[in-house]
């Protein structure tokens, strides 16, 4: 027996989360972006994350098949970012700052913080790939989380 996916979505809704854009290379050296929501850490020894990406988005197979990747976690005065790299389509990169990392995959100006990674793993669940990935470099800034809550973004009041 499952749950219906309007009452899954409508309970998941109400998991507040952060807001990252992953940034990846394809195989013909093409800078690639989106808008992720489906984002964890799964260890601290080795330190590894996760991140889901829908099997039907344009950035799948980029992510599955790219050795390297960067998560930028967005701040709260970020909002426009989200919604640029969650369009389809568009020149994603165009006036936005940023510097490449340590592997060459982009980190935007100005994130909350952001971690390049190694790819360890990818497999299809659902209608998601979930992959799992080494951190290998990382940096952090002092400044306020953009979340994502209830089909919108918001900003944590502390």
């Amino acid at each position: 027996m499952s749950l219906e996916p309007d009452a899954f979505r409508a309970v998941m809704g109400r998991f507040a989360c952060g807001v990252t854009v992953v940034t990846a290379i394809d195989q013909a050296g093409a800078d690639h972006g989106m808008t992720v929501s489906a984002f964890a850490s799964v260890s601290l020894e080795p330190p590894l994350i996760v991140v889901c990406i829908d099997k039907t988005a344009s950035m799948h197979d980029v992510i599955t098949n790219a050795e390297y990747f960067a998560i930028n976690i967005l701040a709260t005065s970020q909002e426009a970012l989200a919604r640029r790299f969650a369009d389809t389509g568009g020149q994603k990169f165009e006036g936005v700052g940023y510097t490449r990392g340590e592997t060459g995959a982009l980190i935007l100006n100005d994130v909350l913080a952001h971690i390049e990674c190694k790819r360890v793993s990818s497999t299809k669940t659902g209608d998601h790939a979930l992959i799992i990935a080494e951190t290998i470099a990382a940096s952090v800034r002092d400044v306020r989380p953009l979340l994502y809550y209830r089909g919108g973004f918001t900003q944590l009041e502390r």
